[in-house]
């Protein structure tokens, strides 16, 4: 672990509730010391049975509508972070360029417009040409960053592992304005109209005006908070250590309902779909919510083996796709809350999967980008590198980006003719 994120980790009393999570990301070596690989794609292995954005300068990919989703930028695809986007990758998938960053990047990128936004763990950001992968900026803090960007009209706004929040512009990396919150960031910012949300571990939800940075108004739970805020209508809503869900009126920063209890603590990211709102947590339990009723509607326990959740899940059609610290990638029934397949890895993913179009996407830490169908759990393809994947990929315009531990960030896609 390097010094930085390991001395932001002691300097907060809190970190103990959700088990030190930095310090369960397995050990790799730094990304300056490991020679750059290409990877490759590999056939796949027999499966386990199952037991808003504005207009892009991408041509879209060959085989895809006008209508593909241009940008994702919001680490989990959406206001709702539901983890999913309707627009299918192409069968044939290879590497149209990469980009090695300084340092490690454990964060989701953000694709707006011809660029793409990264962050890496020793606190630079970066900006990337989206056609060619070149280089157009880089700002350096001394900091590190573990959430992902979050873009709001010419805005990327990120806070970083001493509590900063940052609001930069995207065209040449100039800081807007700078805010400060009591505890670690390590949750991606959200945005309603005019304001942008974020979380910090000393356990508050900030409203900040996105123009200025003036603090708007703060909702306090009481215990530390490492998900980002999830959005529906005027609704946010958090889940975290005090292992309750708390849904908030975004418009006067004041909760709308008494906590809804989890039944355990949950760093992860509320996915939210129409009605309902989908939380896993660390004691092993994945539930489905009514937030308009305030309402539990299931609960999904592994009756096998005790399952620990620290991903988000994602969220398409009659689908809940959660991934387990136990190498497992379920498939729940958003009808019956049982269980509809399950694909075992051969290590486990700590970056949240991604739905595309059929496609469920995962990231693991052996270096393997999984694509599985959403019906069956089937493995389709996969591809390998040397590093350790721990951000979720981004997809967007028929292409896929993803950067590893390693610091390598691949766009994958179609090439032309």
């Amino acid at each position: 672990m390097n010094n930085k994120l390991a001395f932001a980790g002691v300097n907060n009393p809190l970190v103990i509730c959700l088990g030190l999570l930095l310090l369960m990301r397995p050990d790799v070596p730094s990304a300056q010391l490991v020679a750059q690989d290409s990877g490759s794609p590999v056939a796949p292995s027999p499966p386990v049975a199952p037991s808003p954005a504005e207009s892009s300068s991408v041509v879209p990919t060959s085989g895809q509508s006008d209508s593909v989703q241009n940008d994702w930028s919001l680490p989990r695809g959406d206001a709702g972070a539901s983890g999913s986007t309707a627009h299918q990758l192409p069968d044939d998938l290879e590497v149209l360029w990469e980009y090695k960053a300084a340092e490690a990047i454990e964060s989701t990128p953000a694709i707006v417009g011809d660029r793409v936004l990264l962050s890496d763990v020793m606190g630079r950001l970066y900006a990337v040409d989206r056609k060619t992968g070149k280089e157009l900026w880089q700002k350096n803090y001394d900091t590190g960053f573990l959430a992902s960007p979050a873009v709001k009209n010419d805005l990327m706004v990120i806070g970083d592992v001493e509590g900063n929040l940052y609001a930069i512009n995207t065209a040449d990396g100039a800081q807007r304005w700078k805010q400060t919150t009591d505890g670690e960031i390590s949750g991606s910012a959200a945005f309603y109209q005019d304001t942008v949300l974020v979380t910090s571990q000393d356990g508050s939800l900030y409203c900040f005006e996105l123009s200025d940075g003036t603090l708007a108004w703060k909702y306090e739970t009481g215990d530390q908070i490492r998900c980002s805020p999830a959005l529906a209508n005027s609704r946010t809503f958090l889940g975290g250590c005090d292992g309750q869900l708390h849904i908030v009126d975004v418009k006067t920063g004041k909760s709308v309902c008494e906590s809804l209890p989890l039944g355990g603590p949950t760093g992860s990211t509320p996915a939210v779909s129409g009605d309902h709102a989908f939380l896993p947590t660390m004691e092993g339990a994945v539930l489905m919510f009514d937030w308009k009723k305030h309402s539990q509607q299931w609960r999904y326990e592994d009756e096998e083996r005790s399952q620990e959740y620290r991903a988000s899940a994602a969220v398409s059609g009659d689908y809940v796709i959660v991934s387990s610290q136990y190498k497992q990638i379920d498939a729940i029934s958003i009808a019956t809350g049982k269980r509809v397949w399950r694909h075992t890895l051969k290590r486990r993913a700590d970056a949240s999967p991604v739905i595309a179009g059929n496609d469920v996407w995962v990231a693991a830490t052996d270096g393997r980008l999984v694509r599985l169908g959403l019906k069956d759990g089937k493995e389709k393809w996969h591809y390998e590198v040397k590093g350790s994947f721990i951000g979720a990929p981004g997809i967007a315009g028929g292409q896929l980006f993803i950067a590893d531990d390693e610091g390598i960030v691949r766009c994958f896609g179609q090439r032309a003719g």
